[in-house]
C-alpha cells in the first residue's frame, strides 16, 4: 500500500469515527425507571413479604413468653384454632395440626403486612425510626382493638356457638394479644429498609 492509498484509508476511518460520535451523541440516555406517583402495588407487595417476617418475629417472642410462664409453647396457636375448632383446640397436641395453625398465623402476618408498610411508606418515608415507632404502634393498637373487641368478639360466637364466653378473648390476655401486636408492628419497622424500591439500572459499557 503507496502512500495515497494510506492517506485514502485514513479519511475513510476518520469519517467513520466521526459519523459514529455523532450517532452516539444524538442517542438518548437510558433513563432508570421510576413510577410517575406513589408505587402502590410494588409496596403492597412488598408489605405482604414482610409481614412474614414480622409474624415469625412476633410468633417466637409468644413461644418464649409461654414457656417462660408455664404455658404450652404454641399455646397462641392452640387459642387462634378455637376459631375454627371451637374449645377442643385447647387440647390439641397433634404436630400436623399445630403446624397448619401457624401457618395460618404467619399467613395472617403477610395480610397485616399490606396496611403497615403502605402506612410507613406513605406517611414516613423519610422519617426518623422514632417516628415509625410511634406510626406502628398506634396502628398495632388500632388493628388489635379492631380485631379482637370489632370483628372476633361477635363473628367467633356466631360461627360457633358456645356455652363459654369469646374462646380467643376469653383465653388471650388483653396484655399479650396488645403485645404480640406490638412486636409485630415494631418488626416491620426494623425490616422497612429491606423494601425500599431501588429503579432498575441497565448496566452499560460506560458504567
Amino acid at each position: 500500500m503507496d502512500v495515497e492509498e494510506k492517506r485514502r484509508e485514513l479519511t475513510r476511518l476518520k469519517q467513520q469515527a466521526d459519523q459514529l460520535e455523532a450517532e452516539l451523541a444524538g442517542q438518548q440516555p437510558v433513563q432508570a425507571f421510576r413510577p410517575p406517583s406513589y408505587y402502590t402495588a410494588y409496596f403492597a407487595t412488598t408489605g405482604f413479604m414482610l409481614g412474614s417476617i414480622a409474624a415469625i418475629v412476633s410468633l417466637l417472642f409468644n413461644i418464649v413468653g409461654s414457656m417462660l410462664i408455664g404455658q404450652h409453647p404454641l399455646e397462641l396457636i392452640r387459642v387462634y384454632l378455637t376459631f375454627p375448632l371451637g374449645d377442643q383446640a385447647l387440647q390439641v397436641e397433634s404436630g400436623l395440626t399445630l403446624a397448619i395453625g401457624c401457618c395460618l398465623y404467619i399467613g395472617t402476618g403477610m395480610l397485616l403486612g399490606i396496611p403497615f408498610y403502605l402506612a410507613l411508606t406513605r406517611w414516613t418515608p423519610h422519617s426518623s425510626i422514632g417516628s415509625r415507632l410511634l406510626l406502628v404502634s398506634v396502628l398495632s393498637v388500632a388493628i388489635w382493638g379492631f380485631n379482637f373487641y370489632g370483628v372476633l368478639s361477635w363473628l367467633q360466637p356466631l360461627l360457633i356457638p358456645m356455652s363459654e364466653k369469646n374462646l380467643i378473648i376469653y383465653k388471650i390476655p388483653v396484655w399479650v394479644g396488645l403485645l404480640t401486636h406490638l412486636v409485630f408492628g415494631w418488626t416491620m419497622v426494623l425490616v422497612y429498609p429491606l423494601g425500599q424500591f431501588v429503579p432498575y439500572r441497565r448496566i452499560t459499557e460506560e458504567s
